[in-house]
């Protein structure tokens, strides 16, 4: 488990700030870039995306426990755990590395954290042209 040093507790408290109306979209993008994210891992070692209205979005998660929401949801987990023959492969990325990873791709991509949790955040992708 990583400690506070991560950025993830600030990440949160930006969120937050949002949520409660008063958030700063420039300490949201810090905190973002900041925070270390769980980021899923596909059977060939890539790095995870959902498309959602012809947008990948690649999903991020701020532990353990908002990734296993997401999991349940869908469908990857039971409710009462873990199948314990699986492998859940993931890494821990910096939010600055996840940001330059969708900025250098061909198709445009964005960054949703937490995305089936009590605060969702989604970093959508620049399509304007």
């Amino acid at each position: 488990m990583m400690s506070d040093g991560d950025g993830r507790d600030r990440l949160r408290a930006e969120i937050a700030a949002f949520y409660a109306g008063f958030g700063q979209p420039a300490a949201l993008l810090a905190a973002f870039r900041q925070a270390a994210l769980l980021v899923p891992l596909t059977a060939d070692d890539r790095v995870f995306f959902s498309q959602v209205g012809g947008v990948d979005w690649l999903c991020a998660f701020t532990s353990i426990e908002e990734y296993a929401r997401f999991m349940v949801t869908r469908g990857h987990l039971q409710d009462n755990g873990i199948d314990a023959d699986r492998e859940y492969r993931h890494h821990w990325l910096f939010g600055r590395r996840l940001q330059e990873y969708v900025d250098s791709r061909t198709e445009p991509a964005g960054i949703a954290i937490d995305i089936v949790g009590s605060a969702p955040m989604a970093f959508p992708p620049d399509v304007a042209g």
